[in-house]
Formats: C-alpha cells, sequence, structure tokens
C-alpha cells in the first residue's frame, strides 16, 4: 500500500527531470540560456555597483549615485548594441572580420598618441570627449570574429602551423597582444592570449604546437612580471606567508578582500551593509566587487555569480557542438575563453588563489568600456545562437524546415488484413 505514492513521486520527479532536458535540447536554449543569465549578471552588476560605491562616490562629489548613474548609462547603450549585434547575421561577421581587426589596431595604437591615458603603470586607455576609452576591451570582440573568420578560412590546412601563424598569429593577434603589451596592460595581454589559444585548440590546431605557444607565453609573462616592482610585489605577497596584518607592504587589497569575505560568512550582512566598503577596501565597485557581493550576500551571492558564468559557458558549449558552421564554433568557443577566463582571473585574485591581476569581473563590475565590449560579446554568441538549425524558425513562432518538411509527407496507409 506504501509503494505506490513512493513510485508515483519517483515518476514524478522523472517526468520533471525529462522536462528539464529535453528544454534543454532544444535549438533555442543556447539563445535563451544566454539571454536570461547576462541579463541577470548585469542586474546584479548594477545593484552592487550601487551598493559598493555609494561611499566614496558620496565622499568625492557629494552624491551616491554618481558611479552607479554612469554604469547604468553604459549598460543602456551596451544592451542597445548587443542587441544590434545579435541580429547581424553570421555571413555580415564573417566580412566585418578583417575590417573591425584593423580597427582594433588601430585604436589600440592611438595610446600612444597624446589621446592615451597613463593609468596605475599602465596605458591602455584613451580620452575621447571627456571619456576615457579601453580598447583593448573592443579588441578581444575584434580578435574572436577575426580568429574565427580565418580559422574557418584555413579549415582544411590547419595541420600546417604556417597557415596559422601568417594569416592570424602574427600579422592579427601578434600585433593586437603586441601593442597591449607595450601598455604594461599584463591582465589582458593574458585574456588575448588565452582567446588565441583557444580558438586555436577548438579549431583543431595540432597541440604539439601548444608547447611552443606556452613557453613563450610563459617568458613573456614573466618577463613583464620582473620588470614591473608592483607585479613582483603581488607575486611575492601571493606566494609568501607574509600577510598577517594589513600594514604588511602590499597586503593591504588581498587582507580586506579576505577580511570582507570573512565578514559576509555563510548568509552575509544583508545588502548595503558592507563594512569594507567605507574606505578599507580599494576598488570595490570594480575588480574587487565579489569581495563586496560575498561580504553583503554571502556564500549564496557569490556561487550564484560563478554559476551563472557557468551557464554562459555551457550555452556557448552548446553552440560548438551544434552548429554545423565551422565559422560559428570557433566564434562560441573564443567569447566563451574571453568571458570564463577573465571571471577567473578576477575571482581567483580576490580569493587569494592568483596574483592579484586587475581585471574586472565581465559584465558584474563597474567600467565603461570592459561592459559595453562583454555585452557587445554576448550579442555575437546570440547571433550565433540564433544561427543554429531549427532556433531562427523557433525564435520567429514558425515551424522549422523539418517540422515543415514533415507535415506535407502523406501519413502511411494501413493495410487491411
Amino acid at each position: 500500500m506504501t509503494t505506490w505514492p513512493i513510485r508515483r513521486e519517483e515518476q514524478g520527479r522523472e517526468s520533471v527531470a525529462e522536462g528539464i532536458w529535453e528544454r534543454l535540447r532544444s535549438p533555442v536554449a543556447p539563445y535563451y540560456l544566454l539571454l536570461g543569465a547576462t541579463s541577470l549578471l548585469v542586474a546584479i552588476g548594477l545593484v552592487m555597483v550601487l551598493s559598493a560605491s555609494s561611499v566614496s562616490s558620496f565622499q568625492r562629489d557629494g552624491s551616491s549615485y554618481t558611479v552607479f548613474l554612469t554604469q547604468l548609462m553604459y549598460a543602456g547603450a551596451g544592451i542597445v548594441l548587443a542587441f544590434v549585434c545579435s541580429r547581424i547575421p553570421v555571413r555580415a561577421w564573417k566580412w566585418l572580420a578583417p575590417w573591425g581587426m584593423l580597427a582594433a589596431i588601430g585604436l589600440q595604437a592611438l595610446v600612444f598618441s597624446p589621446l592615451g591615458v597613463d593609468f596605475q603603470g599602465n596605458r591602455n586607455w584613451i580620452s575621447l570627449a571627456g571619456f576615457s576609452v579601453q580598447p583593448s576591451e573592443f579588441g578581444k570582440l575584434a580578435l574572436v570574429v577575426f580568429g574565427a573568420a580565418v580559422l574557418a578560412r584555413k579549415r582544411r590546412v590547419l595541420g600546417k602551423i604556417s597557415h596559422v601563424l601568417i594569416p592570424f598569429v602574427i600579422p592579427g593577434a601578434g600585433v593586437l597582444i603586441g601593442l597591449v603589451l607595450a601598455g604594461h596592460d599584463l591582465g589582458t595581454v593574458l585574456i588575448l592570449v588565452a582567446i588565441t589559444g583557444g580558438m586555436m585548440f577548438g579549431a583543431g590546431v595540432q597541440a604539439r604546437w601548444f608547447i611552443g605557444v606556452a613557453a613563450l607565453a610563459a617568458g613573456g609573462a614573466a618577463y613583464m612580471a620582473a620588470g614591473s616592482a608592483n607585479r613582483m610585489e603581488r607575486i611575492q605577497v601571493w606566494i609568501g606567508d607574509i600577510c598577517t596584518t594589513p600594514d604588511v607592504k602590499g597586503c593591504f587589497q588581498k587582507v580586506h578582500a579576505e577580511y570582507a569575505l570573512a565578514d559576509g560568512g555563510w548568509w552575509g550582512l544583508g545588502l548595503g551593509g558592507s563594512r569594507e566598503k567605507w574606505g578599507l577596501l580599494p576598488e570595490p565597485h570594480n575588480d574587487f566587487i565579489l569581495a563586496i557581493i560575498g561580504e553583503e550576500l554571502g556564500l549564496p551571492g557569490t556561487l550564484t555569480v560563478m554559476a551563472l558564468f557557468v551557464i554562459i559557458a555551457y550555452a556557448c558549449y552548446r553552440i560548438v557542438v551544434t552548429s554545423p558552421d565551422f565559422f560559428v564554433r570557433i566564434a562560441a568557443c573564443g567569447i566563451m575563453v574571453w568571458l570564463v577566463v577573465q571571471a577567473m582571473l578576477n575571482i581567483g585574485s580576490v580569493i587569494g588563489m592568483l596574483p592579484i591581476i586587475g581585471v574586472p569581473l565581465p559584465l558584474v563590475s563597474s567600467g565603461g568600456s570592459a561592459l559595453v565590449a562583454a555585452l557587445m560579446g554576448i550579442g555575437v554568441a546570440l547571433s550565433l545562437a540564433r544561427s543554429l538549425p531549427g532556433a531562427r524558425e523557433s525564435l520567429a513562432g514558425r515551424p522549422s524546415v523539418l517540422r515543415r518538411t514533415l507535415a506535407v509527407v502523406p501519413a502511411p496507409r494501413l493495410r487491411r488484413r
């Protein structure tokens, strides 16, 4: 008598699991997963930027909303650009690829002109009409589209490394990375190198070539770190057990980020209840916004942010494995590597697993160029998701080609016995 309700409950769970699995297998699942996860990350980012910047913004400008309103403006511009990017067809992205790369290299070169701006030892910004723009953020998107176009065109000869180095790595990625490296922005260089390597790996370039590339990248990173006292101090703080108090040289930011996460505990101090944002933790609304999220929203808040990045990665992975277009697959791989690696570098810096690298948390941290570029990248990913078989028809509310074909096939006649 007691087995029937239990079996019925188990059948209910199985039906729910099957329903969720069927929805995830839908051709429009990557589109809606990207849209939903991105919307939540931007919303969380706006709320937390308001909370984290309210004190410093009031001290500097007399209003607690200055940084938030600026971020809201950039979010609105990024959403509009993401919508435009999502409506551009894949064939247009292929055509725009070389021009976008030329524009990105040209903008990056402007940082060494009178328009360039130095900030904390890095020269990676330009000032235009009173606004500071970081060209390397848009260079990430240009690199993704350009790399996908070149690797797709060279698909049949990727076994020869010369067909990868000459059209993609040397004139495109190499020039862009070199210009960013000349501006001493090591964090952005690491992300650009990761995008280049991830796209080459996704395209099927032979694994032995990655050993040499990894060795060159490691040597370049070591050279850049050794040439900067600030970076060497950060590495020493990371690998050494010297940060017993914030007073030790170089430990202030690291220790106060740990204080914020420790104060938050399991459930957090409540939204707006951060103590570290009162002039203790530097960059609370930018590179270290995850520490404020952990302090105010606790472990559920930080895990939610991480889970949303996992959802974005899964959606991009679905595009990679389901699209018949090689360009679409490589571009989706590049966007996934871009956002996930940057998120990992930021999160690792905040929790102490990596040295402080100085990259923002995508879609969450304060920063106009980073937010707009990341939203444009999501827009391109949405365009790729719309190109999947059956997705465009489903999004338009029309039956797919397969369903229309099956609808006109006459039903088989049953033989009478």
